[in-house]
């Protein structure tokens, strides 16, 4: 159960565990490099390393010429084209407005990391190779505070390409990684380029100097229920987070009064230790010193169990060493594992080392879970394996080397692995939310992954994991999970696409804080407030730091207390809407507005809000784009005209439909549009007032309904009735029903996430059940978001975050209908919760005219089945055991996801243009068992009935 890497019997050597300073190169700075041109490639050694106005001397010269070169390998073993240098010909870019992911740090440690980020966002994830390329510069309004600057570094690029670039202006780091030993960081001066930054960074030297201490790392792993090996310290003065005594399950902490003249309570102490349960099957124990200044720098001593005066001896030894805050570690050393397995032999006695990395992600949540985030490494009984003498092996792999018995806990061992590796995760982020910001090394300072180094323990047949030691800021753990995706580099099949996703969480995370710290401060003006189901806006824009104002209708809505500016204006009639742009263009011209930015995320308001922009000068799709979407028989019949090329053209996937304004036009529907057909309103939301219609008799008795109920806003609020109650006939398609929410930005395509719907409400389609992330097979996934991507294109929807409605049918995806803003009702909740991205977020980017900074290939962290509620169904069972208070406790337990639409006090009460008023869903691995889930509880809330049969409408997710 050693807490580093055993040194081998023939020579002391480091611990060489995860320690900070464990990086290639001299551990010292002055004991000289191996020349660039050492490593066995053919690659330029003469490019621009310089960075003007920041000289070098020879030595770090030569260190960054090393690491260049050691880059080149590093790609070369990859397959891998070679850096191009491009730094004679600056890049410009717009300092302060891009994203830009900065690494300063070994190449081999992180090469995971850069090509992931290359791929997810192109050109922004950048490696300094000196910390001359950076510089700090003073930040307005932050005092103590600094922006940290880039001048040259290598960008990487979606394949693997990398260049070598050199930036005038420097560009504005919006997320820092530094490794913080020896390296290009060379470790004070990373430390310090780190500490007190305006942009968020994902290690400090003030949370490393915490980790590295083996003592309060496992006090911390020990109260989280990770097993950690039994451990006996001596110290005279601990660090001030650990106590004296019992620190842990396993744990004693003695606090000596002095250094000297303690061998007496020492050797009491050892002996007592030595013969504690505790130790288990242990036979050795090590003895070595703990704290930061000793991590990867001193040895530890092995001893038999029984020499209680040897290892009384060397503890008394190395007493005389203690500085503050440090300690003498005595630890159990795992024995080796070997398991038997009925009718069949023991396999040999091997030690088993692992390397986890977690990452922190949306929500402060760690997580852990793709194959090559673990990796081990394995070694004889006597000589335990360190991790860079070792080649990374695949778990599974690793256990069939000891025996049958040990390779059929695979899948137990993997999840006791990750469960370890998350509460260890988990255990880290608490301590840090009790840290100052002077404690974390700056206000943005955080942990946002984690190298958790494990042994395998045998206790009676079963294997289970033993937390050695953490480390934070990269080191041995990230290196070994990179070494091992590069085994799988040129393979195919599903060992080389989990590879490549190895390190997509940290770099997800890596964009995720990098959006905040460009969007902190910015100033958007929102057009409409929406209802209660879109309460969630002011909320998430606190928590983002955006300033907001507002333009709303209603004098007394809540979200005029909740901004800086409340502008009260009428835009319910939308006819009138240019006349309106006009107007607020001038009140915000009167009160001095300084906007950045100008979005709605309300239906009734998006034309409203296109005609603002461009009166003001800000970014949005373009007017005519927005009001081709908005009104639904012309997008259809639009995209009917776009046959190509380029092919396949939107005209595949448009559907024939008819504009209806008056009982004339009626007729000439029925007669031009193939029935059974959907009736709808023009301008309509929800679904409210959608018919299917069997023949031209019901076609006309529905739009003479409508005419007569639904004239105008006051009928049915924020229905879109403020352009009228004109309608459309459109013919009907079989197949199943979809949403499609895009993140476009210039025209390009940057993440799409698709979602099953149940079968709908006949006749008045209304929406029943959803299932995310979609069921269908990958190539049918990839056809709805094509087509949804294509008819946003064909109708001139460029920049923003658009949902799409679509049926898959035999023929391939249909579009019922486009809604030029982010998904409605439970969408942005469940994309955010599953994805890690915020819609919400995106959609506020792009109204800057900032690329949003979300992953390409976003992977979802488990599966979301909902249903959603009616009153006309649900009046009962939500004023009782289903009430909105009862759906929050549930939801604070973990149960469910409660998103409610509508207030139940100020919902209309039940009647044919009904729109379901929250929706309730369940999580799990798989749809079956969220879908399971669900149906359990709405049948104990009473949701499920005979009139409202759940199962019926959760019957596609399976």
């Amino acid at each position: 159960m050693l807490s580093a890497d055993q040194p081998s019997p023939q020579r002391d050597c480091p611990p060489g565990s995860e320690g900070l300073e464990d990086e290639e190169g001299p551990r010292d700075a002055g004991s000289g490099l191996p020349p660039a041109d050492s490593f066995p490639g053919a690659w330029r050694l003469d490019v621009g390393l310089d960075c003007p106005g920041c000289p070098e001397g020879a030595e770090a010269r030569a260190r960054t010429a090393y690491h260049y070169s050691l880059l080149q390998s590093c790609l070369q073993l990859a397959g891998l084209p070679e850096t191009q240098d491009r730094s004679q010909a600056p890049r410009t870019g717009c300092p302060g407005a891009e994203v830009t992911l900065c690494v300063l740090g070994s190449p081999s440690t992180f090469l995971s990391v850069l090509l992931e980020g290359g791929t997810q966002s192109p050109g922004n994830m950048l490696l300094c190779l000196s910390p001359t390329w950076l510089a700090k510069a003073p930040a307005p309004g932050r005092p103590g505070e600094a922006a940290l600057l880039v001048s040259k570094a290598v960008s990487f690029h979606p394949g693997g390409l990398s260049f070598l670039d050199a930036f005038v202006p420097p560009r504005q780091a919006t997320y820092f990684l530094a490794g913080l030993g020896p390296g290009p960081g060379q470790g004070g001066a990373a430390a310090e380029l780190a500490r007190d930054l305006t942009c968020p960074t994902g290690a400090s030297a003030e949370l490393a100097r915490l980790l590295e201490d083996r003592l309060l790392a496992r006090q911390l792993l020990a109260q989280r229920g990770v097993a950690v090996p039994a451990t006996l310290a001596f110290a005279c003065q601990p660090p001030a987070l650990l106590r004296a005594g019992a620190v842990g399950p396993g744990l004693r902490l003695v606090q000596l009064s002095r250094r000297e003249g303690q061998e007496a309570l020492v050797k009491a102490e050892v002996r007592a230790f030595l013969h504690s349960e505790a130790l288990g099957d242990a036979r050795q124990v090590a003895v070595g010193l703990g704290g930061w200044r000793w991590r990867g720098r001193q040895p530890l001593r092995l001893h038999p169990r029984a020499a209680a005066g040897t290892v009384a001896d060397a503890v008394v030894a190395l007493l005389e060493r203690l500085e503050e805050e440090e300690s003498v570690l005595v630890e159990a050393v795992c024995p080796p594992v070997r398991l038997p397995s009925a009718g069949a032999p023991p396999g040999p006695a091997l030690a088993l080392r692992i390397c986890a990395v977690v990452c922190r992600t949306q929500g402060d949540r760690p997580l852990l879970s793709k194959p090559a985030q673990v990796v081990c490494a394995v070694g004889r009984g006597d000589r335990p394996p360190r991790h860079q003498d070792s080649l990374p092996r695949p778990l599974e792999a690793a256990l069939a080397q000891c025996g049958p018995g040990a390779a059929a806990q695979a899948a137990a061992v993997r999840r006791s692995v990750r469960a370890a590796a998350e509460a260890a995760l988990a255990a880290v982020l608490a301590l840090e939310a009790g840290l100052s910001a002077e404690q974390r090394g700056g206000r943005l300072a955080g942990t946002d992954f984690l190298g958790v180094d494990l042994a395998l323990a045998a206790a009676g047949g079963a294997l289970a994991p033993v937390a050695l030691a953490l480390s934070l800021g990269g080191g041995r753990c990230l290196e070994a999970c990179g070494a091992l995706e590069g085994l799988w580099a040129r393979r195919a099949g599903p060992e080389a696409e989990e590879a490549e996703a190895a390190a997509g969480p940290l770099v997800e995370t890596m964009l995720r804080r990098s959006a905040r710290c460009l969007m902190a401060g910015r100033r958007l003006l929102v057009v409409g407030a929406g209802g209660e189901s879109k309460k969630f806006v002011w909320a998430a824009a606190r928590d983002y730091g955006l300033e907001l104002h507002l333009v709303d209708s209603d004098p007394n809505h809540f979200a005029a207390r909740l901004v800086q500016t409340f502008i009260h204006l009428d835009v319910t009639e939308h006819r009138r809407d240019e006349e309106l742009a006009r107007q607020l263009a001038e009140l915000v011209r009167e009160r001095g507005l300084r906007l950045d930015g100008c979005f709605s995320f309300w239906d009734d308001c998006l034309v409203l809000t296109a005609l603002l922009c461009r009166e003001l000068g800000l970014p949005c799709s373009p007017l005519a784009a927005v009001r081709l979407a908005k009104e639904k028989s012309r997008t259809q019949r639009h995209l009917l005209r776009c046959r190509g090329p380029p092919w396949p053209a939107p005209a595949l996937h448009a559907v024939p439909c008819c504009p209806l304004e008056s009982e004339a036009d009626v007729e000439r529907a029925a007669r031009q549009v193939p029935l059974p057909g959907v009736l709808k309103l023009e301008f309509g939301a929800g679904a409210v007032g959608v018919r299917l219609v069997e023949d031209a008799q019901q076609c006309r008795r529905h739009f003479s309904r409508i005419a007569r109920d639904l004239r105008g806003e006051a009928d049915h609020p924020g229905i879109g009735l403020g352009w009228g109650n004109a309608m459309l006939l459109m013919e009907f398609v079989e197949g199943t029903e979809h949403d499609v929410d895009l993140v476009l930005f210039r025209g390009r395509l940057l993440a799409a996430f698709v979602s099953d719907n149940g079968p709908t409400r006949l006749p008045g389609f209304t929406e029943t059940a959803a299932c995310m992330p979609s069921g269908l097979a990958a190539e049918q996934e990839a056809q709805l978001v094509q087509a949804a991507f294509r008819c946003c294109l064909g109708c001139g929807l460029l920049d923003g975050v658009f949902n799409v409605e679509l049926k898959l049918t035999a023929a391939g995806p249909r579009l019922l209908e486009i809604n030029p803003r982010m998904g409605g009702f439970y969408l942005r909740d469940w994309i955010l919760e599953l994805y890690g991205v915020d819609l919400l977020l995106a959609a506020a980017m792009v109204a800057c005219g900032l690329r949003p900074a979300v992953p390409p290939r976003p992977r979802p962290r488990g599966c979301l089945v909902g249903v959603t509620c009616l009153l006309s169904q649900h009046r009962q069972a939500l004023r009782s055991a289903a009430s909105p208070e009862a759906l929050q406790a549930l939801q604070a337990r973990g149960l469910l996801r409660f998103n409610q639409f509508t207030s139940l006090e100020e919902a209309p009460g039940p009647g044919e243009y009904e729109e379901p008023c929250c929706s309730l869903a369940c999580a799990g691995p798989s749809p079956a068992e969220a879908r399971l889930r669900l149906l359990g509880l709405c049948q104990g809330l009473g949701i499920d009935g005979p009139h409202y049969p759940v199962a019926h409408f959760l019957s596609h997710f399976r």
